[in-house]
């Protein structure tokens, strides 16, 4: 309870700064807010308006800032045929890509968050592929949190927030994305919540088990052109 106080106090005190920006770590990552506050030598980002999600960074480790342009839609063009959509994999690739993650650890937080349901709708009222909560979505730019290019870019990005403020821990970055960074601030690491501690250990299983379904793919595969080649006789003869 002191300490809650002691954050209030310096809250009240801090320079609160508003205007949607990204924040540009010297690890090369951004993380993309609402409005950021500045306490002591922690700089807080709030990630929407309602200041209930945010992630203390320290000051030092931020390069600077940049605003973010909020893009104007364009005409559509009366060019034809248009490309096909693009598939849920295509859509996890590119937003892992954007945000320097392993794509196969994308799909094991949407399979435990959706299973793929791009309609899905919790009883807390989270909201498409990725579950993004509604104060989440918009506070992440998010229109449509059932378009799929939109949760998982928003998601991933988030996800890649939450990696950056635990200094790439996995577990409590899961355990915040699950139970909210609060909690995991609150309790120093993972909630002793056994919803949370189930959806932390089954992602990481989930991927463990795609990683090693691709080492043993890969050794059949090479397995099997090493016995190719056996099979063919030397030329001349």
């Amino acid at each position: 309870m002191r300490r809650l106080l002691t954050i209030s106090m310096l809250a009240l005190f801090a320079t609160a700064l508003y205007a949607r920006e990204t924040a540009v770590l010297r690890t090369g990552f951004s993380i993309s807010h609402d409005h950021r506050q500045q306490i002591g030598d922690t700089t807080r980002l709030f990630f929407n308006s309602s200041e209930l999600e945010y992630v203390d960074v320290p000051t030092d480790s931020i390069v600077g800032f940049e605003k973010e342009e909020e893009l104007i839609p364009t005409p559509a063009a009366s060019i034809s045929p248009t490309a096909p959509p693009a598939t849920v994999d295509q859509i996890v690739e590119k937003a892992a890509r954007d945000n320097q993650l392993d794509s196969d650890f994308v799909r094991a937080v949407i399979r435990a968050e959706s299973r793929g349901n791009a309609n899905a709708v919790s009883n807390k009222g989270a909201q498409g592929l990725m579950q993004l909560m509604p104060q989440t979505a918009a506070g992440l730019g998010v229109k449509n949190s059932f378009d799929p290019n939109e949760n998982v870019a928003a998601g991933t990005r988030y996800l890649r927030g939450l990696l950056a403020q635990y200094h790439n821990d996995p577990v409590r970055a899961l355990a915040a994305y699950n139970a909210g960074a609060v909690r995991v601030q609150q309790y120093n690491g993972v909630p002793p919540y056994k919803e949370t501690r189930a959806y932390v250990a089954g992602i990481i299983r989930d991927f463990n088990h795609r990683k090693l379904a691709q080492t043993r793919a890969a050794k059949n595969q090479k397995r099997l052109a090493k016995a190719s080649t056996g099979n063919h006789p030397p030329n001349g003869d």
